[in-house]
């Protein structure tokens, strides 16, 4: 073998040429950049920065991530309204708004597995609902002072809607002067207005309409009125006072049936029979027709005769109801009433 010569296997001559052929690809590459920076306009100068004194940048932050609190002991002091605990828990202002976490285990059919298993369940709250819904003016002024959020509604509620429920009026007053929405919804569909039905609630609904909520709000699923959910349960200035304020009285729910019908429906016990009485009469006085039925054809009598409410039959005879009457299965107001008869409830109110 001469000096000249130097022995290549075919796997080197192999990565010599594709290493050539690179080569090769990456100068034409080159090549060609040049080319277009040569021809291509020159970009405009980039703007100046005005000076440290005129320039005012505005740092922008993501929101830090909202503090979740599954500690009883902290719940506890906002229900109770230990205001010297709420001092101490508020040193972190992060309190102010966290999530107030409670977890629950319950069993719960797989069918996949075809067996119970343990799930749970994570109900969340906050501070301010936790105050709010057991009245507690002193804690909820102060969670508001610290920026609160109002109408913040974790599990479904906003600290307002619990307060109604209670019938926390002064609770009620320091939400509404804070901005609190009284025509959000909870999550199953009601208002502000349709969970005041309690006795106690009554100056709770009275804020709400002078905070000019709407008196005819309807509920999501249901399309209740606030005048449906009183004459239900017979709260008689409730009534009074929804009327007052322009509360549509012929107003129907998904069935079809209008505040009259539900007081008719709600007078079940003998000794609850004067108060709805009352409640039946505003309504008629409003000019609640005693002949509309819902879509199962039932009329006020119906659900009167059912209830064997012989004062509030009598009243709707009065203002025009119909006894001859039958409803979607054929029963007239007379049926209903022999059919509690022969149950053995004869007793009439």
């Amino acid at each position: 073998m001469s000096r000249e010569t130097f022995p290549f296997t075919s796997t080197t001559l192999r990565s010599l040429r594709v290493e050539r052929e690179f080569q090769e690809w990456e100068d034409a590459r080159r090549a060609l950049a040049q080319r277009r920076a040569l021809t291509r306009a020159p970009l405009p100068r980039a703007p100046r920065l005005p000076s440290r004194q005129q320039q005012h940048l505005q740092e922008v932050r993501a929101p830090p991530p909202q503090m979740r609190c599954r500690d009883t002991s902290v719940h506890n002091t906002f229900m109770c309204g230990d205001m010297r605990g709420v001092y101490a828990v508020l040193k972190d202002p992060a309190m102010v708004n966290a999530l107030m976490e409670t977890v629950h285990e319950e069993m719960v059919w797989a069918p996949e597995m075809g067996m119970w298993t343990m799930s749970s369940k994570v109900k969340q709250s906050s501070a301010l609902r936790l105050a709010a819904s057991r009245g507690h003016s002193g804690c909820v002024e102060e969670l508001l002072f610290r920026g609160a959020e109002v109408n913040a509604d974790p599990g479904g509620n906003t600290a307002l809607h619990d307060a109604c429920i209670g019938g926390h009026a002064v609770c009620v007053g320091l939400l509404l002067s804070h901005g609190a929405d009284a025509e959000l919804l909870t999550a199953d569909g009601s208002a502000a207005l349709h969970l005041c039905t309690s006795a106690q609630s009554f100056h709770c609904a009275e804020l709400l309409l002078e905070g000019d909520a709407e008196v005819n709000v309807r509920m999501k699923e249901l399309r209740l009125t606030p005048l449906h959910v009183a004459a239900r349960r017979g709260l008689e200035e409730h009534v009074e006072l929804f009327l007052s304020h322009g509360a549509d009285v012929l107003a129907t729910n998904r069935e079809g049936e209008t505040p009259l019908n539900a007081a008719c429906s709600g007078a079940e016990r003998p000794s609850e029979s004067g108060r709805y009485l009352r409640v039946i009469q505003m309504l008629l006085g409003a000019g609640a027709d005693p002949k509309i039925a819902g879509r199962k054809k039932h009329t006020p009598l119906h659900n009167a005769c059912a209830n064997c409410c012989s004062r509030i039959v009598d009243i709707l005879l009065q203002h025009g109801a119909k006894a001859d009457v039958a409803n979607c299965v054929g029963y007239t107001p007379m049926d209903c009433l022999l059919q509690v008869v022969n149950k053995g409830w004869v007793k009439f109110k």
